[in-house]
C-alpha cells in the first residue's frame, strides 16, 4: 500500500468521520425518534450530507494518483475508531439528550480536522483539496452549532432532581 502524505492522511480521516457520521446519527435517530419526533428530519438531513460529504472526499481521493486505495484504507480506520467510541457511550440506557452531547463532541472534532484539512491545503497550494474544505468545513460547522444547540434545548427541559 502507498505511504500517505499528512494531507493525505488528513484527507482520509475527514472521509472516515463523514462514514461515521452517517451511523452517529442514524443511531440518535433512533433515541430521538420516539419522543422527539421533531428532531428526526434534521437528523436525516445530518445525514445525507454526510453521505455526500463522503461521496466528494471519496472522488477527490480518486485524484491523488496511485493513493486512493490508502486514503479510503485510513478512512475505514478512523470509521472504526469513531464506531468504537459511539458503541462505548451511547449503551442500552442512552436518550436523545445523550446522542446529541455525543454529535456535539463528534461534530466538534469533525470542524476541528477540516480546519486543519485546509489549513495542509492552503500550505501545499492544493486548490482541488481547499474547494472541499470550503465546501465542507461550513456544514460541519453547521452541524455543531445545531447539535450542541439541540443538547441544550433537551437539557432545559430535563429535570436536575430526578434520579437517573
Amino acid at each position: 500500500m502507498a505511504d500517505l502524505t499528512k494531507l493525505e492522511s488528513k484527507l482520509g480521516e475527514v472521509t472516515g468521520l463523514a462514514m461515521a457520521a452517517k451511523a452517529a446519527t442514524t443511531k440518535v435517530q433512533r433515541l430521538a425518534a420516539e419522543e422527539h419526533e421533531d428532531l428526526v428530519g434534521m437528523l436525516e438531513e445530518m445525514s445525507a450530507q454526510a453521505a455526500e460529504t463522503e461521496e466528494r472526499c471519496t472522488d477527490l481521493a480518486g485524484t491523488f494518483d496511485g493513493k486512493k486505495t490508502a486514503i479510503l484504507e485510513e478512512a475505514r480506520s478512523t470509521k472504526n475508531k469513531a464506531a468504537s467510541m459511539l458503541d462505548i457511550y451511547l449503551d442500552d440506557d442512552s436518550d436523545a439528550l445523550d446522542g446529541f452531547e455525543f454529535l456535539t463532541m463528534a461534530e466538534a472534532g469533525e470542524v476541528g480536522h477540516w480546519e486543519v484539512l485546509g489549513q495542509m491545503a492552503k500550505s501545499a497550494g492544493r486548490i482541488d483539496v481547499n474547494d472541499l474544505v470550503g465546501w465542507a468545513l461550513p456544514i460541519q460547522q453547521q452541524h455543531f452549532d445545531a447539535a450542541r444547540s439541540t443538547a441544550a434545548k433537551l437539557a432545559a427541559s430535563e429535570d436536575p432532581d430526578e434520579e437517573e
